[in-house]
């Protein structure tokens, strides 16, 4: 009982102790959020590796929204992605070579680097018995300790050469997709009392197929399903250097941490709801809208809805629509569109048309309604982000929900990686120290009897 009284005293405590009035902000030119009044990220960096456009500047300084771009490299994703279909072929393997490297790979290249992954993917008899006794209900978090764990199995954990650096980016990057499915089978029968299936990697094929093989077992997926995901891992791979987690990895490399230890931090920043986690919760909100809507095409019955939940009346009363809005992008998310054009498609092979169509009217309806409600207190147009239309596509696929997040981490270690690399490869590197104004009050102190 001392012990909740003495937590009840210093929560109630601090929350004066912790509180800052936005005014300070203003007062001092902080940057909340690394964001300016525009809504723009505060530049901090240099990259080489990703680039995200939303706006674009005009002669008098104001933004203009335009369709959303984000390039890998230099290469729009949209001509990346269209070209790998154009000749029917899966791309994440070349995806992540090129934001390692910095070039599309030759032929040759691109098998010895995917033959190089699949050689990776098998985890050791050890390492499964770690991810056993590491067992939670959480996938980030087992991924997270599993990482760590790695540390002890690398023959060189603390060199920063390039050499090295890409030996362990090919390392994680074969093996996050086994690690994820291991953990979840034995949550699965841990805490779900199911059978347990650790299915070995097959080899030469892809890291989406292998995933799917590792997730569902032999037969129990379809092509279009592996297209699907491997796009998804396409889209997910890279944002720029100013994601929440990439920022992370970037921090941490910039001390000279090991790869493993900087790497867990970022998926600690990813599994957070507001960056990696909003997928499951798009997911969640579009089960409740399917059960409280009762005419999926009427129209004013959804804006009806939707006016009601930003007011707060509804569903979980944060007056907040997930999947629309991106702190980036206003017109459109390219990882979005990419997305939506073969999830219609994934839809029909599901028999799932009904769905997509209602998810599609949602999506046109909450921009519109978001767009109404905000009014002029918002200075910029917004726009579905992916995590509207990517839940849906994992849910078709078969896949549960505690495998979503862990799904992003297992696409965006490569940026993670690229990032470290560019990182510790600057010939004027420095430390990352932002500042903090301080502005609390001065104190004196006072002898522990006067207290």
């Amino acid at each position: 009982m001392k012990d909740k009284y003495l937590i009840y005293k210093l929560s109630e405590t601090i929350k004066t102790t912790s509180r800052i009035d936005k005014e300070l902000f203003e007062k001092y030119n902080v940057k909340r959020g690394l964001r300016n009044a525009d809504f723009s990220g505060v530049l901090v960096g240099l990259t080489k590796i990703a680039d995200v456009v939303g706006y674009e500047k005009q002669e008098n300084g104001e933004l203009k929204a335009i369709p959303g771009k984000l390039l890998y490299r230099g290469i729009d994703v949209e001509d990346l992605v269209h070209g790998m279909r154009s000749e029917n072929r899966l791309g994440f393997e070349e995806t992540a070579f090129l934001l390692l490297s910095g070039y599309l790979p030759s032929e040759e290249e691109l098998m010895q680097f995917s033959s190089s992954l699949n050689t990776a993917m098998p985890l050791t008899q050890k390492a499964k018995m770690n991810i056993l006794e590491t067992e939670g209900s959480n996938m980030m978090n087992v991924l997270a300790r599993t990482v760590l764990e790695m540390y002890n199995y690398d023959e060189d954990p603390e060199s920063i050469t390039r050499e090295n650096l890409i030996r362990q980016s090919i390392d994680l990057i074969a093996k996050f997709p086994t690690i994820v499915a291991y953990s979840y089978h034995i949550y699965r029968h841990s805490k779900l009392g199911r059978s347990l299936h650790i299915r070995h990697p097959k080899e030469d094929v892809s890291i989406a197929e292998n995933f799917l093989f590792m997730m569902k077992g032999k037969d129990m997926y379809t092509d279009l399903e592996v297209k699907i995901l491997d796009l998804a891992l396409i889209l997910h791979a890279d944002h720029g250097g100013g994601n929440n987690s990439t920022f992370t990895v970037r921090v941490t490399s910039s001390a000279e941490t090991d790869t493993y230890s900087s790497i867990a931090a970022g998926i600690g920043s990813l599994k957070g709801p507001l960056h990696g986690g909003a997928n499951i919760r798009v997911v969640e909100m579009l089960e409740h809208l399917k059960a409280n809507i009762s005419n999926w095409e009427d129209v004013d019955e959804i804006d009806n809805y939707l006016r009601r939940m930003l007011n707060k009346e509804v569903y979980n009363k944060t007056g907040l629509i997930y999947g629309i809005g991106h702190a980036v992008y206003t017109i459109s998310d390219p990882r979005a569109v990419l997305l939506k054009e073969m999830a219609r498609e994934l839809a029909e092979e599901k028999g799932l048309q009904k769905e997509f169509k209602f998810l599609e009217l949602l999506e046109q309806r909450a921009v519109y309604n978001f767009m109404q409600y905000k009014g002029k207190s918002i200075n910029k147009q917004v726009c579905a982000n992916v995590d509207f239309y990517s839940g849906f596509v994992y849910n078709a696929i078969g896949l549960p929900k505690e495998v979503y997040t862990p799904l992003f981490a297992m696409s965006r270690i490569v940026g993670w990686m690229a990032h470290r690399i560019e990182e510790l490869n600057f010939t004027s590197k420095r430390i990352i120290r932002p500042a903090y104004k301080n502005v609390g009050e001065k104190q004196d102190y006072k002898p522990l009897k006067e207290r």
